[in-house]
């Protein structure tokens, strides 16, 4: 791909305000904002020594905002194995046009310069790590090494291998099969039922199934007061990462409703409590607002 000849002075002021950004804070190196005039060397020379995933974004996009940050968790997580570069299309069109992308969010990956395909939509963290450990492989089979920071040059702890009892579910994962994966997952509460982690990701594969194909921008302009939107709206604000709107909104429900739907609007908000985790500032608040509204 051929960029040149789309930078004008507009892109390359862009680009030294990244440099910037990035000498001032160069912790966060491996999470990168690429316009068009540091593409090639933020993304295609950057690629031959390290897998750069790629995401084109929008900030009108609801889907895109709930994208965000699932990507930037991992690219923190995997602490340089990968950079994720960001591409705002609404300010730096020529990329877009580049791969032709007809709609955001769009991720993609370069690997010692050779795109790859990844996905289109949102995912969750369990499914995004899975499609990393897919291009880090590319990128060992095509003899790349990982880069890692300065700071970092001192040897780290082996890191603890797969546990092979989440094989399943996280190949259910993978091709988008929610159903099997909620039952894998719950095939390993039966064995362990005190398992952390498959008691949050049968919760959060619950929250994906529900949201699978919503326009979370359609939802959220709905005016129809009805349980099954209200708790729909409830399920696109915390997917947005809103959660204190989104536990508003439940909580409401169940000062308004009784019997089974209270019932079942009680277990969502808590289903979300869990989620989030408890030390969360909005779980605290949403647990005093619950209490006031039960009692």
């Amino acid at each position: 791909m051929n960029l040149q000849g789309a930078i004008d002075l507009g892109a390359l002021a862009k680009a030294r305000e990244v440099q910037q950004q990035r000498a001032q804070n160069p912790k966060v190196d491996y999470v990168l904002d690429v316009v068009t005039a540091n593409f090639e060397v933020d993304v295609l020379q950057r690629s031959l020594t390290v897998p750069v995933v790629v995401q084109l974004w929008s900030p009108r996009s609801a889907k895109c905002n709930a994208l965000t940050p699932v990507l930037e968790k991992v690219a923190l997580e995997f602490q340089g194995k990968f950079i994720l570069a960001r591409v705002n299309v609404d300010t730096d069109p020529q990329i877009a046009q580049a791969f032709q992308a007809q709609t955001v969010p769009m991720v993609f990956a370069f690997v010692a310069s050779q795109p790859l395909g990844l996905f289109q939509d949102v995912i969750t963290d369990v499914q995004f790590r899975a499609v990393v450990n897919q291009v880090l492989e590319a990128a060992n089979a095509a003899g790349l090494v990982a880069e890692t920071s300065e700071e970092n040059d001192t040897p780290r702890e082996p890191e603890d291998p797969s546990d092979p009892r989440f094989d399943a579910a996280e190949a259910a994962l993978e091709l988008g099969d929610w159903d099997t994966a909620i039952s894998e997952y719950k095939n390993i509460l039966k064995a362990t039922p005190n398992d952390a982690i498959a008691k949050i990701a049968v919760l959060n594969v619950e929250l994906m199934k529900r949201t699978d194909g919503m326009d979370f921008d359609v939802v959220l302009a709905s005016t129809q007061t009805d349980l099954d939107t209200q708790l729909a709206m409830a399920d696109a604000l915390f997917i947005l990462n809103d959660y204190e709107t989104a536990f508003a909104q439940l909580i409401n429900l169940i000062r308004e409703t009784g019997g089974e739907e209270r019932n079942l609007v009680r277990e969502r908000l808590l289903n979300f409590f869990e989620i989030v985790g408890p030390a969360d500032p909005a779980v605290v608040k949403g647990r005093v607002a619950l209490s006031n509204a039960l009692y």
